[in-house]
């Protein structure tokens, strides 16, 4: 019997949300699906993360991932959109930690560190990195989506290794993980 799994990578975003899908037979990758949420049509925050939570949740009940990948925003100068793309990432977590799907976040030099060898690679370098892997026909206009794909890979490649990165099986281990986050009363 094959060992077979699932990983869903996302790559958050308030403007656009990417994600890609890989499955793993024994020790190989198999393309599933890459795609992007385009989130820059609505006004509101508020409904942006609504529409994330729900089209993660759609992406979860369809594809049925066994572990998730998501990148894990970088630090930035505008905290408006730090903030902003904390939340995403948060909804995203959220979405996979209410199925009880393992997350494990990656910093985005360790995501590009993992495709290309080079942590500063562009998203071009990644792409096209991944369209060889994968063999991709053809790649997207945004690079939002391989990004997500992205970290679906680096997961791939980091399985089995003991990483640094932060890996949560539930609310649990969430809360277990970052009791300095929780708010005592």
């Amino acid at each position: 019997m094959a060992n077979e799994r699932i990983i869903l990578g996302i790559d958050p975003g308030t403007t656009i949300m990417g994600f890609g899908l890989i499955k793993v037979v024994n020790k190989k990758m198999e393309f599933i699906q890459l795609n992007e949420l385009i989130l820059s049509k609505y006004d509101d925050h508020y409904t942006k993360l609504k529409i994330i939570f729900e089209r993660t949740i759609e992406l979860i009940e369809t594809h049925h991932p066994d572990e998730i990948a998501i990148e894990a925003p970088f630090f930035g100068k505008n905290v408006q959109s730090m903030l902003k793309l904390g939340r995403a990432q948060g909804v995203a977590m959220a979405a996979g930690l209410s199925r009880q799907i393992p997350i494990t976040e990656y910093e985005p030099k360790k995501i590009k560190m993992a495709i290309t060898g080079n942590g500063n690679a562009s998203k071009e370098q990644v792409a096209k990195m991944l369209q060889q892997l994968l063999g991709l026909k053809e790649l997207p206009k945004n690079l939002d989506s391989t990004d997500g794909l992205a970290a679906a890979v680096c997961h791939f490649f980091n399985s089995g290794k003991v990483i640094g990165e932060k890996s949560y099986t539930g609310w649990d281990a969430f809360v277990k993980q970052n009791e300095e986050r929780i708010k005592k009363s």
